[in-house]
């Protein structure tokens, strides 16, 4: 089935011990889940390569009889138009000094990434999810305005780690025509148990 355009990404930190979302200020948002809105400029694109990989071929009796079983990792090059600098620095793992500085934490963070496309409809969604990786941004190409200014958008690369839920793969798609699809469930599970109303922290 076609599909057409990118309706919004959704990003979360993952707590590593625990698979959990991290909400409030460690997080990305209250609720732990940043979506991808028109006042942060959207997300221009989203290339996800790698979604398979084909085996390695084993041959008998003169002739390919099997291929090796191969497991899926992908990665997502993402472009984001204006993401808020404070989100961007901790799903890259930039730690802050309290002065306005930044530096790269060795220790990259956990993030769980979501990507929408809709069908030519309009009517149905299709999300690639990755419960699981890292994110980099490997360089910044900065360059002098001329008559118009020149931006430099949010270029940055997701790598996905297997899950043990999806077959130890990387991925795991999900289509909103399904029958059973409902789309609180899938945030929860591709956002390590994400609630819209998060309970509140022991304690408080």
């Amino acid at each position: 089935m076609a599909q057409v355009g990118l309706k919004h990404t959704y990003l979360a930190l993952i707590d590593k011990e625990t698979g959990k979302i991290i909400t409030g200020d460690a997080g990305l948002a209250k609720d732990g889940l940043y979506q991808s809105n028109s006042r942060d400029l959207g997300t221009v694109s989203a290339n996800i390569t790698n979604i398979a990989t084909a085996g390695a071929a084993q041959y008998g009796d003169n002739g390919q009889v099997d291929t090796l079983k191969s497991k899926s990792f992908p990665s997502v090059a993402g472009v984001w138009n204006n993401l808020p600098f404070d989100i961007k620095s901790k799903i890259l793992g930039r730690e802050s000094d309290g002065k306005g500085g930044y530096v790269q934490s060795m220790d990259l963070p956990r993030v769980a990434l979501l990507v929408e496309s809709e069908s030519l409809d309009r009517k149905n969604s299709f999300f690639y999810a990755f419960s699981n990786g890292q994110v980099i941004e490997t360089g910044v190409n900065v360059q002098t305005d001329t008559n118009t200014e020149v931006r430099q958008n949010d270029t940055l690369t997701y790598q996905s780690f297997g899950d043990d839920r999806w077959n130890g793969q990387g991925i795991k798609i999900f289509y909103s025509g399904d029958e059973g699809f409902k789309k609180e469930d899938m945030l929860a599970e591709v956002f390590g148990g994400y609630s819209a109303t998060p309970s509140k922290p022991e304690g408080e």
